[in-house]
């Protein structure tokens, strides 16, 4: 999905124009990490690792829900808020996180969001009330919102194009091994020692993974501070929101997420019915198929190598599609192998729209991530609802038919960009031609 097709007259210039900064930083810049050159491995090492923190600490509750409403005499809706608030406040302060880290650098950025959300989540076992617990996870939440965005334009920036999926596959593929230690291992931790220990195991991992990001992030070299100007913010979104193949990206984002949020959020209802009958810890054992996510997100960056950003979306969501169609059967096989294909479908498509943002976004790269993650999360929000209305108005067919609509969706804005581009390609380029004078004379 070349970041070409945005609508732009392209004019060829007879007279030697100054190298664009675009190309000059993605092409000329000798100090742009990729793999084999130093610091490109202690990058992705330590951008797992923070990707590991911020989606264990994230989903970290969303496992002890019923062991919550136990303790606190809560009901399900009401437990349901220990999640809910950190993801909500998330999408609230990515975007106002992203401005502070054009002012203040990427780095500084997440390693300050990480170090709050990790001192956060070493409170948050001691919550004394349910109140204070959903107050404790929503400042954890709007902590961990300075990290995503400033992770994802810290990569545009360091990185050399050619490597940006692959690099951006790797911090993606933390976030599902993330995901799903906040979910496995606190439901086998719960059971044995309590809710309250399990929070706080998972408090003590995003602090190794914390400290491993500290020591082994490279410093910026190519980041230039700008300032804080709530107009020139304003300008920045608008920019973004007007353009054609962004708002693309974004809502691809927010429908692979709806996909993926409805069948995580509704699974477990249809794997302790029948026909299956399964035992909640087997149940909540599922999310180990989050390792094909860790897989498929870093194989991201080859699949565009081979197939291009459109290709490897059109697979994407054709994997993730035929998971769900095969998720419908009443064996418990073909479920699990619906989920590994959904799985797997989802991350790599993420993986694939989120480097594509990176890439298109010339200015305002930090805001430009922080829209595509409001989306993404706001696509988590309505696929986890909505797809649990579907489920108890059709059952587990119900959330399929939402599943493929929100797939169809994706492979609509994919078609729509592959045949907007095709159509700027076949557009007549103007020539401008540059006289010796300062007068200029366009040709068609």
């Amino acid at each position: 999905m070349p970041p070409a097709s945005t609508g732009a007259s392209t004019l060829t210039v007879a007279a030697s124009p100054q190298p664009s900064p675009v190309a000059t930083a993605g092409s000329a810049a000798p100090d742009r990490l990729e793999p084999g050159r130093p610091g490109y491995r202690r990058m992705s090492f330590a951008l797992f690792a923070a990707g590991v923190a911020t989606f264990a600490l994230l989903y970290s509750t969303q496992a002890l829900l019923p062991a919550v409403s136990a303790s606190f005499g809560a009901t399900a809706g009401q437990a349901s808020w220990t999640v809910s608030a950190a993801t909500g406040a998330l999408a609230l302060c990515v975007l106002p996180m992203s401005a502070l880290s054009e002012r203040f650098g990427r780095r500084q950025m997440m390693t300050a969001s990480l170090t709050v959300a990790v001192l956060v989540g070493l409170l948050v076992p001691f919550a004394p009330s349910l109140g204070w617990l959903i107050a404790l996870r929503a400042v954890q939440g709007a902590a961990l919102a300075g990290l995503p965005a400033s992770a994802m334009a810290y990569l545009a920036e360091e990185v050399r194009p050619k490597a940006l999926v692959a690099a951006i596959g790797l911090f993606v593929a933390g976030n599902s091994i993330g995901g799903m230690s906040g979910r496995i291992l606190t439901g086998w931790i719960a059971q044995l020692w309590g809710w309250r220990a399990a929070l706080g195991a998972v408090g003590v991992l995003a602090v190794a993974c914390a400290v491993v990001f500290h020591f082994m992030i490279p410093r910026a070299r190519n980041f230039t501070p700008g300032t804080l100007n709530p107009k020139a913010l304003a300008k920045t979104v608008g920019g973004h929101l007007a353009d054609p193949l962004l708002r693309r990206l974004y809502a691809i984002g927010a429908l692979f997420m709806t996909v993926f949020g409805a069948v995580y959020t509704v699974i477990g209802y249809r794997l302790v019915e029948a026909p299956f009958n399964l035992p909640q810890g087997v149940v909540g054992s599922i999310f180990l198929v989050y390792l094909v996510g860790t897989v498929s997100s870093a194989a991201a960056g080859k699949l565009v190598a081979r197939l291009g950003r459109r290709g490897a979306l059109y697979l994407a969501v054709s994997t993730t599609a035929a998971g769900l169609l095969l998720s419908l059967a009443d064996q418990l096989a073909a479920v699990l192998l619906g989920l590994v294909l959904i799985t797997a479908g989802f991350f790599a498509g993420h993986a694939v729209a989120s480097s594509s943002v990176s890439r298109t976004a010339t200015k305002g790269r930090a805001q430009a991530s922080a829209l595509y993650q409001s989306a993404y999360y706001l696509g988590s929000s309505a696929g986890g609802t909505l797809g649990a209305i579907a489920f108890h108005a059709g059952g587990w067919a119900g959330t399929v038919s939402l599943g493929l609509l929100a797939a169809l969706g994706v492979v609509s804005i994919t078609l729509y960009g592959t045949r907007a581009a095709r159509a700027e390609r076949r557009r007549p380029v103007p020539v401008v031609s540059v006289q010796h004078r300062g007068m200029a004379s366009v040709q068609n």
